[in-house]
């Protein structure tokens, strides 16, 4: 349970739909927050997945709260078990599911090394739950200590929870996230840096994680992915771990997926007979030194000394034809690819230690170099890729890919210069290129280069993104300050310290003094912008308004309210503030009860520059608050503006809206600690004299005024 912040999107309290009642927040998340709450219908404890409101409209997160539930179909002890998605009438987005009561795996993890029995029986229960998931096709992709509740704090109670980024393996099924890396590092299978996800990247996630919490510590597996790419490919280190996890745990993390676990099915299995037999034979298995890693170096390591070999068969006849063969493919057409591609070492050099998978990640961050790291076939083909990046770790190796995969990789990232942006992913002969540019041409020049799949042999395609470049924040000011003309204009808190990114929306706030202004405005920024949204939350005022806006003191809110009403026979509440012409407003100010001493100050600005003061004026001096509550505690309406008929029967300013003055005017409410001016002003002065005044009496003393309210008030033709 995390303690609530006042920018959380519910409260404890609070109701939803009529129905669920929060309780607390057991989770923040990057795209949701997942509360406990109680249904106030049945009692029953539910989870509820609200999804952030800023990503609510956006249709990908939307798309993918609906795949999650329905993984409902999943019906097993061990999965957490949802519900359906539902939507509060101000548009939140919240999934229900069920309540699972116990400390997650990560608690148990922070709490130091569990038992291998324990973990045997968690072993068990996961595998049965990841069983009835793989059986409908849903890959989970995100295993890790924090996604396994014990409900009661019993391992054999373990429930798998959070489905957000599973992938649906049926044919067609689209994964929202995309085809890349999804999960957390410490623990994805090392094919899932590639983007290949299947069940027994599952399994891999499973075994990581009972060997972190058998050791009581989060593996460590470097500091940025090119480290952890590395990393992965060695074998997990199971020393000290007692039989039969140790076993289980390096069946189930084997580097190759084909060296594990195929199925769930397989984990339970081995769990009812640890000691059924010797491991499963997986065809074509490299022999143990097979896995040797050549250390990173700038200059072609010196081959390993070579180990006993059995007597070499005697040469068939034509061996030397093989030879020849070799050299004329070399001056041939097709002797690039298969130099490129290591298949000549044979003949022409040392050979390379095996690996599988055989995998290479080369990128590009904005604004960052060209990184690389994995295996590659070839001095030739390191050479090519060094030439690109200062910043490689390339491994000398062979393993299962085409004569011209080397060729291939370096015909695919040599035209990327011009990217922003970009990231090959490749593993064997599969690879994936996805990149971004602010310049439509490379994009298309890209996209055309790619539309028919990557180069040669590499199985894959490219997705080359055009993305607006950075609108920088001076742009956006610039037109802001040149349409300023009723104070100043506010960006909201949107877009980026630097500028605004390609979906970030450009929010303005303020006033202008008038709707031409505002067009313009929107007309200037929406150019600039391009296909960003241009959001302006600005009131157009008028001039006189204008004026008294910019010289208006810098004073709080003091809690008073302006009511108004039309007058008449009867007055009738008039909460809009819009009258029309003919209409006489009667104006309200009512005082909170904490205010109890000093002076009221109230005048109306109207549009056409004009300033009339209704509180103090010449017929009605006394503007003291003691005075105009005649000793009432409490709120105290006070009547600033009045009907004609009390106007005519006991005096008191009155006024009749005529065609001659339509459109806004503010009263404004000033409750200061002394008499603002010195002197009383004029019943009716312009607003710059009034402004002037105004700003004279704060630069004398600014602490004079306490606090300042306002309220606009609307006259039109009906």
């Amino acid at each position: 349970m995390l303690e609530s912040r006042p920018g959380d999107l519910f409260q404890p309290g609070d109701l939803l739909n009529n129905t669920y009642r929060i309780e607390c927040l057991l989770g923040r998340g990057g795209t949701s927050d997942v509360y406990k709450a109680r249904s106030e219908i049945s009692g029953n404890l539910v989870a509820l997945k609200v999804l952030k409101q800023e990503l609510a409209a956006n249709e990908d997160f939307t798309v993918l709260m609906a795949r999650e539930e329905n993984i409902r179909e999943i019906r097993h002890a061990a999965v957490v078990r949802y519900s359906e998605n539902h939507r509060t009438p101000d548009g939140h987005i919240y999934l229900l599911m069920d309540y699972v009561d116990g400390p997650g795996l990560d608690k148990r993890l922070k709490q130091g090394p569990m038992a291998a029995e324990d973990l045997l029986v968690i072993c068990r229960r996961v595998a049965e739950g990841l069983q009835a998931a793989h059986a409908r096709n849903i890959v989970h992709r995100d295993l890790s200590p924090d996604n396994i509740i014990l409900r009661g704090g019993d391992p054999a109670e373990a429930v798998i929870i959070d489905f957000g980024i599973a992938k649906d393996t049926n044919p067609g099924a689209q994964t929202i996230v995309g085809n890349e890396f999804a999960g957390k590092y410490s623990y994805a299978a090392p094919e899932q840096m590639s983007g290949d996800t299947d069940a027994r990247s599952d399994i891999y996630s499973l075994g990581a994680l009972l060997l972190a919490n058998f050791r009581g510590a989060a593996p460590k597996l470097g500091a940025n992915p090119m480290e952890v790419v590395e990393n992965k490919q060695k074998p997990v280190d199971t020393s000290g771990v007692p039989e039969p996890l140790k076993t289980l745990i390096d069946r189930m993390c084997a580097p190759d997926p084909a060296d594990r676990f195929q199925s769930a099915g397989e984990v339970l299995a081995f769990l009812d007979n640890p000691d059924g037999g010797s491991q499963r034979e997986v065809p074509d298995a490299p022999a143990e030194d097979a896995t040797i890693i050549v250390p990173k170096t700038s200059k072609p390591a010196p081959p390993p000394p070579p180990a006993s070999k059995p007597a070499p068969e005697k040469p068939k006849k034509g061996g030397g034809l093989w030879a020849a063969l070799a050299v004329l493919l070399l001056l041939g057409g097709g002797g690039a690819g298969a130099y490129f591609g290591g298949f000549l070492d044979s003949f022409l050099g040392p050979s390379y230690p095996e690996v599988r998978p055989y995998s290479l990640i080369a990128e590009k961050q904005p604004d960052g170099p060209v990184q690389i790291v994995g295996n590659v076939p070839s001095e030739t083909v390191r050479d090519g890729l060094l030439a690109l990046s200062q910043d490689a770790d390339l491994t000398l190796a062979s393993g299962a890919i085409a004569e011209t995969w080397g060729a291939d990789v370096l015909d695919t990232v040599q035209p990327l210069e011009g990217l922003r942006e970009w990231r090959l992913v490749i593993s064997n002969n599969k690879a994936r290129l996805s990149g971004s540019t602010d310049d439509p041409n490379v994009a298309e020049m890209l996209n055309e280069r790619f539309r028919n799949g990557l180069p040669g042999a590499l199985e894959g395609m490219a997705e080359i993104r055009f993305e607006l470049p950075m609108l920088p924040v001076a742009e956006v000011k610039a037109i802001m300050e040149s349409f300023a003309d009723c104070g100043p204009l506010v960006r909201q808190g949107n877009g980026h310290f630097e500028g605004y990114g390609p979906s970030d929306p450009i929010l303005i706030s303020g006033r202008v003094a008038s709707t031409a202004t505002r067009l313009e405005l929107f007309d200037a920024l929406r150019a600039l912008a391009h296909e960003r949204q241009v959001v302006l939350d600005v009131e157009v005022l008028n001039d006189a308004l204008c004026v008294v806006e910019q010289h208006l003191p810098k004073a709080p809110s003091g809690g008073a309210e302006v009511e108004f009403a039309v007058g008449g026979d009867t007055e009738e509440p008039n909460p809009s503030g819009r009258f029309f012409v003919g209409e006489n407003p009667v104006i309200d100010v009512v005082l909170p009860d904490d205010v109890t001493d000093g002076y009221l100050t109230v005048s109306i600005l109207d549009v056409s520059g004009n300033v009339f003061h209704l509180l103090p004026n010449i017929s009605r001096g006394d503007n003291a608050v003691a005075s105009l509550r005649g000793g009432t505690e409490g709120e105290v309406p006070v009547r600033v503006a009045y009907s004609l008929e009390e106007s005519a029967a006991n005096g008191g300013i009155a006024f009749k809206v005529d065609d001659s003055t339509l459109g806004k005017s503010k009263v404004l409410v000033l409750h200061s600690a002394e008499p603002l001016f010195d002197g009383m002003r004029p019943t009716s002065e312009s607003a710059v004299g009034f402004a002037e005044a105004l700003k004279a009496s704060y630069e004398a003393d600014s602490s004079r005024i306490r606090s300042l309210d306002s309220r606009i008030l609307v006259t039109a033709k009906p």
